[in-house]
C-alpha cells in the first residue's frame, strides 16, 4: 500500500499494534486497502477527465485557425502568418543589434508564447490521446 496522505504505514503500524486477533487486522487492513484502491482510481480519473478539457481546448484553439485560415478577408487569413513573420524580423535584427533598442523581457516572452503557442499546441494535440490511453491502460492495470 502506497503512503496515503503520508499516514499509510503509521496507520498499518497502528493495527497491528492495537488490533488483536487476525480476523479484525486483515478486515481493516483490507478496508484500507478499499479506500487506497478508490482514492487511486479517482486520481487516474481526474487526469483522465484533464487531458480530455485539455484537448478540447486545444480542438477549439485549433477550430480557430482552420476558420480563420478559411476566412474570406485576406487579413483574417493572413493575420497570425504576418504577426509571426514580424516576431522573426524582430529577433533576426535584435540579435544583429540593428534596433535601436534591445527586446525587453516582455518581448521576448510574447514571441515565446506566440511561436510557442503554435509548436506547443500542434504537439499537445497529437499527443492527448495517447497520454489518455496511457492513463486509462494503468488504471485498469491498478484497479
Amino acid at each position: 500500500m502506497s503512503k496515503w496522505l503520508g499516514i499509510g504505514s503509521t496507520v498499518l503500524a497502528l493495527i497491528d499494534d492495537f488490533i488483536t486477533t487476525d480476523e479484525e487486522r486483515q478486515q481493516l487492513k483490507s478496508e484500507l486497502l478499499k479506500v487506497e484502491n478508490e482514492r487511486h482510481k479517482n486520481e487516474l480519473d481526474l487526469r483522465t477527465r484533464i487531458l480530455d478539457l485539455q484537448s478540447q481546448v486545444v480542438n477549439a484553439q485549433q477550430q480557430v485557425i482552420v476558420a480563420e485560415a478559411k476566412g474570406e478577408s485576406r487579413l483574417q487569413r493572413n493575420w497570425r502568418p504576418i504577426t509571426m513573420l514580424t516576431f522573426l524580423t524582430l529577433i533576426v535584427l535584435d540579435s544583429f543589434g540593428v534596433l535601436a533598442f534591445r527586446l525587453s523581457e516582455q518581448a521576448w516572452e510574447l514571441l515565446q508564447l506566440g511561436i510557442g503557442g503554435y509548436v506547443i499546441g500542434r504537439t499537445v494535440e497529437k499527443a492527448a490521446p495517447q497520454i489518455k490511453q496511457s492513463i486509462q491502460n494503468l488504471g485498469n492495470k491498478n484497479g
